[in-house]
């Protein structure tokens, strides 16, 4: 017995956002809080847990078509976001006394 479609599918781009804003908001506090000699550890630490989470989001949501793409996505962007912000704040350092 074939299983019943979905009457509303959910947006993918919820869970893609998601991981995005989580990305930033880690960024953000990395870049804030974290010691200068331990702050690529944070980042790193911080884009692992973005990873997880793209993972998790997406086995949530329960679909199995382009699960793949989706996690991959999720921590593409994720990987996109920390690095801009990580750039950004490694700009910043430098005119800072």
């Amino acid at each position: 017995m074939a299983a019943d479609p979905a009457l509303a599918p959910r947006s993918p781009l919820v869970g893609l956002v998601v991981t995005w804003a989580v990305a930033a908001i880690g960024a953000i506090v990395i870049g804030i809080f974290a010691p200068d000699r331990t702050m690529m550890t944070w980042y790193i630490i911080g884009f692992g847990i973005c990873v997880l989470l793209s993972f998790a989001v997406q086995l949530v949501r329960g679909e199995t078509k382009g699960f793949i793409l989706r996690v991959a996505a999720g921590s593409l962007g994720a990987l996109l976001v920390m690095g801009l912000f990580s750039v950004g704040f490694g700009v910043a350092s430098l005119f800072t006394v």
